[in-house]
């Protein structure tokens, strides 16, 4: 199990400023030119994936952070790695910004999962949940809290501060993190990472209407999928459609939340629960089904436009990986 990550507010820098300031940072330019190699074909083979993507690679400079986004993808007879500088491939937001005071830098990530990978049943809880192609992590959870005796959004932290209460990036108005238009934003050590749909990805790859679209692999080794999907998921000629999280918002807040009336419902991961059946994913936002890549069908994960926007958990067993220097937790 990988340890679930502190988000990058633990920088001393902006000890001052508590959750009330506001934060924009979405300003964007394009990127240039991209150099991309890649080798991708239809899965045959159950769960086996390794003729999806085992020999990719983009270079493609990206005049909106600063550097050339570099990322390679390979396989092994058991194993997917991907060697990459965590620069992504499109145009990133302003950083630093007034809620996020960290450079975007070049990363050494260095990453592998499993090629043939097997839904166990049980879940265990994974941070990061896995990786683009374009070699950013996918990282959902922050570090920010709130105590329980909290009266005002000022009594919370996006330090940690170890409350009890866990604040979200995304999906609520209580809070800024500084995220930029493609859910993300970057840790103090310079990492640039995704908190929800990355817009990027799918601009570049003009899947912003009805497309499905593969943009990245899970911690288990399993695909991960944005937004869209199959209506019927074992139907590849069924509708394209927005894929639904299953997890709602709980009809009474847990006892001892701080009051709904100064922090709506919403702003803290405690406020969501899952309901099976009531939207198209399990509890680790993935399903079994066909797509593109896998014709004859695969567990797959999405990310999606609602809570927990990218899986939190893993299905399939999760390899003791190396990757990218860890953010300050």
């Amino acid at each position: 199990m990988i340890s679930r990550k502190c988000d990058w507010f633990a920088c001393l820098a902006v000890a001052a400023l508590l959750i009330a300031a506001g934060c924009g940072g979405s300003s964007t330019t394009s990127s240039t030119s991209t150099t991309t190699t890649t080798t991708t074909t239809s899965s045959t083979s159950g769960t086996s994936t390794a003729s999806i993507q085992c020999s990719y690679s983009e270079t493609t400079p990206n005049t909106s952070a600063g550097f050339t986004s570099k990322s390679a993808w390979s396989c092994s007879s058991t194993q997917r790695s991907v060697s990459a500088n965590g620069i992504p491939d499109h145009a990133v937001g302003t950083f630093p910004n007034p809620n996020n005071p960290n450079a975007i830098a070049e990363q050494t990530v260095s990453w592998y999962a499993a090629l043939s990978p097997a839904n166990t049943g049980t879940s265990s809880s994974v941070s990061p949940s896995g990786y683009a192609l374009n070699g950013v992590k996918f990282d959902p959870s922050t570090a920010g809290t709130c105590p329980s005796s909290a009266t005002s959004t000022s009594a919370c932290s996006l330090l940690g501060g170890g409350g009890t209460w866990t604040i979200e990036a995304l999906g609520q108005s209580s809070f800024d993190f500084g995220l930029d238009t493609n859910n993300a934003h970057v840790q103090p050590n310079g990492a640039y990472h995704y908190h929800g749909v990355p817009t990027g990805i799918l601009n570049n790859n003009n899947a912003t209407g009805q497309k499905m679209l593969l943009v990245g692999w899970a911690a288990d080794g399993f695909p991960i999928y944005a937004r869209w999907g199959y209506t019927v998921a074992t139907d590849a000629t069924s509708a394209i459609k927005v894929i639904k999280a299953s997890y709602q918002l709980k009809s009474t807040p847990d006892s001892g939340r701080p009051s709904t009336s100064i922090i709506p419902m919403g702003a803290f991961t405690q406020d969501y629960e899952y309901v099976e059946g009531s939207g198209d994913l399990d509890a680790c936002n993935g399903r079994t089904g066909v797509t593109p890549e896998f014709p004859n069908g695969i567990y797959h994960y999405y990310i999606t436009d609602t809570y927990p926007f990218i899986q939190r958990c893993a299905y399939g067993t999760v390899l003791d990986s190396s990757g990218p220097a860890p953010a300050i937790r």
